[in-house]
């Protein structure tokens, strides 16, 4: 038997057929188009990732050597996206995480007071990151969109529940408990929708989906709607937490952190709501059949791939991600320079979302090659951040995953950061690979966890060498002034 798995990033979908041993059969992938309509509006087109999905399905099932089992997905988290009940059609762009556009809602709300309430609730803060002031923008401000939601033609969800309402041909409007704890609308305590939030923020209700447990029978899959294909939608879940399951993080303690688009570092907390005082989330991690639910800490972090991209696409100093490894290479160190790729803001654990990013350090010196290490450095520095605060400083063992992942000095550059051992998987999309295991757990796939941890293989470990703290101590000295500017 195999599962097929979903994920739904932020730049593209990436489809895996995941086998019974817990290894990649196919995989297929697609892009879509990113929209900034202003500076800080960061847009998709949920038709796009709809489609996207479809091509990326198609591709990976076309390399199976049979039909998968059921299906598993996994998204962008706090993305808001509106669709027509009837049609599945988008009346407008989704608004993703990465916008800043709500600053000033949050601005407002924090004046009024209302951050130690929301953040005793939900255990977030109020941040343009999430979904709900997202949702109130849209009320002030695309009044013929929000008066579709409010007749209760339109629907409101993340990438997760639209993506399952195009997958069941709008049959199921329903996201999961790791999901929903990213909206600012779901209660910790509660496990479901706080009418209080809802009114605070002006989302109704009724328009939200379903929370349902990240595995189990949650829907089916719409032969007309999707490849000619009825299978079980078994396990969904947002993508760090996705991750988490994926490394088979299910200790009290145990701790990951996925390199993409940004990096998030989570540490599973158990069945312990734990709130933390250093500018951490507390966040749903997955809620079982049962009712019962695993929380997490989790330290977000916005931008670290996407500075490697931006040196690409917007400076031109490499051709591809993967040059970035080659290229600081050719130096020992970054020269002096220090780079802060607060490009969209800063996230954990200064949530600065005004912050702008900063380059310091240059000399006549200075090339190509010290500005691109300087963009490892600071993906290494932000993650120590992030550890730092949520274990104290003493992290055993650190399993990576993602993209950036694969750069090995950055891995070398992270153990000697921590002073703890980084450990990389063979299967480096572990994003996908949760969303399989949810699903295959689902569906009977997989009978349990400890089945599910008997497939994770170490590919390389990547053992703690010298600490450069002078370096460090320069990296915070210019988070102070980007924060300043």
């Amino acid at each position: 038997m195999s599962v097929l798995a979903i994920d739904a990033g932020t730049t593209g979908v990436t489809a895996l057929v995941v086998t019974e041993n817990g290894q990649i059969a196919s995989k297929g992938y697609e892009e879509f188009a990113q929209h900034f309509p202003e500076p800080g509006w960061v847009e998709h087109n949920p038709e796009d990732i709809w489609q996207a999905t479809l091509s990326a399905c198609a591709a990976a099932l076309r390399g199976a050597g049979e039909p998968p089992a059921c299906v598993g997905i996994t998204n962008q988290r706090e993305t808001a996206v509106l669709w027509d009940r009837r049609t599945l059609a988008a009346p407008r762009r989704a608004i993703v995480w990465q916008d800043r556009r709500t600053a000033g809602v949050c601005e407002r709300l924090r004046s009024a007071g209302h951050e130690p309430r929301v953040s005793e609730l939900t255990g977030l803060r109020l941040d343009p990151y999430f979904t709900a002031t997202k949702l109130t923008w849209l009320a002030e401000h695309d009044e013929r969109t929000w008066a579709g939601v409010e007749s209760g033609n339109v629907a409101v969800g993340t990438v997760d529940s639209y993506l399952i309402a195009r997958l069941t041909a709008g049959a199921r409007h329903v996201t999961d408990a790791s999901n929903a704890s990213r909206t600012l609308l779901y209660g910790l305590r509660s496990g479901g929708w706080e009418p209080e939030l809802c009114e605070l923020f002006g989302v109704p209700e009724a328009a939200l989906p379903d929370i349902v447990p990240n595995h189990g029978p949650l829907g089916s899959t719409d032969p007309a709607a999707f490849l000619g294909l009825e299978l079980p939608i078994s396990g969904v879940a947002g993508d760090q937490q996705a991750a988490l399951f994926g490394q088979t993080c299910f200790d009290v303690g145990d701790v990951k952190c996925t390199y993409g688009t940004g990096s998030f570092v989570l540490t599973n907390t158990g069945g312990e709501i734990v709130r933390s005082q250093s500018g951490l989330l507390t966040t749903v991690a997955w809620q079982e059949p049962s009712g019962a639910r695993t929380f997490a800490l989790e330290g977000s972090i916005f931008v670290t791939g996407a500075a490697v991209q931006w040196l690409r696409d917007g400076l031109g100093l490499i051709g591809t991600a993967p040059e970035s490894e080659a290229v600081a290479r050719t130096v020992p160190d970054s020269g002096g320079v220090v780079f802060v790729p607060a490009l969209t803001g800063l996230g954990a654990p200064h949530w600065d979302p005004r912050a702008r990013g900063l380059i310091t350090g240059i000399t006549r010196g200075t090339t190509r090659a010290h500005l691109v290490r300087a963009t490892l450095e600071a993906i290494a520095f932000e993650v120590r951040d992030v550890v730092e605060v949520m274990t104290g400083g003493t992290v055993p063992v650190l399993k990576a995953d993602g993209g950036a992942s694969a750069n090995d000095l950055l891995m070398q550059l992270q153990a000697d950061q921590l002073g703890a051992a980084v450990e990389r998987p063979v299967i480096q999309e572990t994003t996908a690979l949760g969303a399989a295991f949810l699903a295959g757990l689902g569906s009977g796939v997989w009978a349990s966890k400890a089945e599910l941890r008997k497939t994770w293989q170490l590919e390389r470990r990547f053992e703690p060498g010298a600490r450069d703290d002078d370096a460090y101590e320069r990296w915070r000295a210019a988070v102070r002034l980007a924060s300043a500017t």
